[in-house]
C-alpha cells in the first residue's frame, strides 16, 4: 500500500462537512479505487470551537490559518469550498505554484479569475479540478474537458440554478407571482435569505463562463456573459407562455458561430427566455439542473440531476480528489488547461436572438399598423401577433423571428416612446423553435 495523500480541506460549512462525512464513511473504497489512503492533514475555518455534531474529525485538525495550511510541506492536495474571491484566490495560487493539486468548487473565482489559476497550475505543474462548480453532482466538466475533447461542440443550453428554476416552474404550475414563489422557496430551503446571486443571474452567469470556456477553449470571463435574472418575469408572463404552448426558463447560452466575414466567435448570455414545452430542458423541473450540449459528431447530449446541496457538491468534490489523488500517487497531471482556440467573444447586440413583446395599449384603428412598421423600420421579421381585449384592456402580443439583439432593443425602446403605448407589459426572448 502506498502513502497516504494527504489533504487539506479549506471550509467546513454545508459541502466540507460533507465531504468529511463521505471520506469517513468511504474510507475502505476510496483507497482502494486511490491505490491509497486519503488523510485530512487540517482543516481551516473561521471558528474552530464550534459545534459540529458527530462529524467524524478530529477537532485538533482545525485551524484558522489557512494560509499556513496551504503551505505546510505535509500537504499533498487542497480541497477549497469555501467560495468567494479573496482570500481564497490567495491560497489556491499559493498550493498550485507549490506543485500541490487544487479541488475546488469555487465558480465565482474561476469566472472572475480563472486564467491566474490554470496560469498557477502550468507554472506548478499540479492539477486544477472543479466538477463541483457547475450543476453539483451532474458529471458535465469532465465530458467537456476530455471526453469531448475530440469534438467541436458548438452549443451550450442549461438550466444551471436551482433556485431560479424552483421559482419559475412553482409560477408555472400554480400561477403565483414572482414574490409569491420566491417566498416558497425560501421557506423550502431553496433560497437564500439575500437571494441576489440566484434571482439575478450572477450565479448562472458564472457556471456559463465556465462552460464556455472549456466548450469553445477560449477564456471567458463572468463580465463576457451577459446577463439579465428572473425578478421582472410575472405570472402574466407565464400566462402568455402557456397560451403559446412555452414554458419560461433562465437559461445560460454558450454558442459558437461563424461572424459576418467566416471567423468563429463565441456569444454567452444568461436571461429567462420562453422555450416549447416539446424542449427536453423544457420538462426540469424542481430544484434540478440539465445542461443540453450539441456537438458537430456527437450531436444532442443532456445531462441532468441535482444541481445543488451539501452532498451532490460533495460528491463531485470527491469524485475530483480520487483524480488528483491518482495522478498525485503516478506522478503525472492532467492535461492542462486548453484556451488555445481564443475566440473572440461577440457582444450581446450580435447575437440572433427572437423576441416576445406584450404591449398594452390605446384599442384604437392604425395601432398595429404603426406596431408592425416600427418592427419593419429595423428590420426585424414579425412571426405572430395576436391582439386581445378591448378599451384599457387592449393587448398586443408580438413574437418576431430571429435577428441581431441590438435591433429588437432598438425596436421595443421606439415603442416606449408611442403615446398609444400605455406599458410594455413584458420583454421576453424565445429559444428552442417555438
Amino acid at each position: 500500500m502506498s502513502k497516504s495523500v494527504r489533504v487539506a480541506l479549506l471550509g467546513c460549512g454545508t459541502v466540507g462537512a460533507e465531504v468529511v462525512r463521505l471520506l469517513h464513511e468511504q474510507a475502505a473504497d476510496l483507497t482502494a479505487r486511490i491505490g491509497a489512503p486519503i488523510e485530512i492533514v487540517g482543516i481551516a475555518v473561521r471558528r474552530p470551537g464550534r459545534d459540529r455534531g458527530d462529524l467524524p474529525v478530529d477537532p485538533a485538525l482545525f485551524t484558522t490559518d489557512a494560509l499556513g495550511l496551504v503551505k505546510r510541506e505535509d500537504v499533498d492536495v487542497v480541497v477549497e469550498v469555501v467560495g468567494g474571491i479573496e482570500p481564497a484566490r490567495t491560497w489556491l495560487v499559493e498550493a498550485l505554484r507549490a506543485g500541490k493539486s487544487v479541488v475546488t468548487a469555487n465558480k465565482a473565482l474561476l469566472a472572475e479569475d480563472g486564467g491566474t489559476l490554470h496560469d498557477a497550475a502550468t507554472e506548478g505543474a499540479a492539477d486544477l479540478y472543479y466538477e463541483a462548480a457547475v450543476a453539483g453532482a451532474i458529471p458535465l466538466l469532465r465530458p467537456l474537458r476530455e471526453s469531448l475533447h475530440g469534438d467541436t461542440i458548438t452549443r451550450v443550453t442549461g438550466i444551471v440554478n436551482g433556485t431560479t428554476n424552483f421559482i419559475l416552474s412553482a409560477m408555472d404550475e400554480t400561477g403565483a407571482g414572482f414574490e409569491e414563489a420566491l417566498e416558497e422557496a425560501t421557506e423550502l430551503g431553496y433560497a437564500e435569505a439575500d437571494p441576489t446571486a440566484d434571482v439575478e443571474g450572477f450565479d448562472a452567469a458564472a457556471k456559463a463562463s465556465i462552460l464556455a470556456s472549456l466548450a469553445f477553449h477560449t477564456r471567458v470571463g463572468a463580465a463576457d456573459v451577459y446577463r439579465e435574472g428572473i425578478t421582472a418575469v410575472s405570472a402574466r408572463d407565464v400566462a402568455s407562455a402557456k397560451q403559446m404552448g412555452c414554458t419560461i426558463k433562465l437559461l445560460c447560452i454558450a454558442t459558437r458561430a461563424l461572424d459576418n466575414d467566416g471567423r468563429p466567435s463565441v456569444s454567452v448570455r444568461v436571461h429567462p427566455a420562453m422555450i416549447p414545452r416539446s424542449h427536453p430542458l423544457a420538462s426540469v423541473g424542481d430544484a434540478f439542473n440539465a445542461v443540453f450540449v450539441e456537438a458537430e459528431a456527437a450531436g444532442q447530449l443532456m445531462f441532468y440531476g441535482r444541481g445543488a446541496g451539501g452532498a451532490p457538491t460533495a460528491s463531485a468534490v470527491l469524485g475530483d480528489l480520487v483524480a488528483v489523488a491518482r495522478n498525485h500517487l503516478a506522478g503525472t497531471r492532467a492535461a492542462s488547461e486548453s484556451a488555445y482556440a481564443a475566440l473572440p467573444i461577440r457582444p450581446m447586440g450580435e447575437a440572433v436572438t427572437r423576441y416576445h413583446v406584450s404591449l398594452d395599449v390605446a384599442d384604437r384603428a392604425g395601432v398595429l399598423a404603426t406596431v408592425a412598421g416600427i418592427f419593419a423600420k429595423h428590420d426585424v421579421s414579425i412571426a405572430t401577433v395576436r391582439q386581445s381585449g378591448r378599451g384599457d384592456d387592449a393587448v398586443l402580443v408580438i413574437v418576431t423571428h430571429g435577428a441581431p439583439d441590438a435591433a429588437l432593443a432598438a425596436t421595443v425602446e421606439e415603442l416606449r416612446g408611442l403615446e398609444f403605448v400605455r406599458a410594455i407589459a413584458s420583454v421576453l426572448r424565445v429559444e428552442g423553435g417555438a
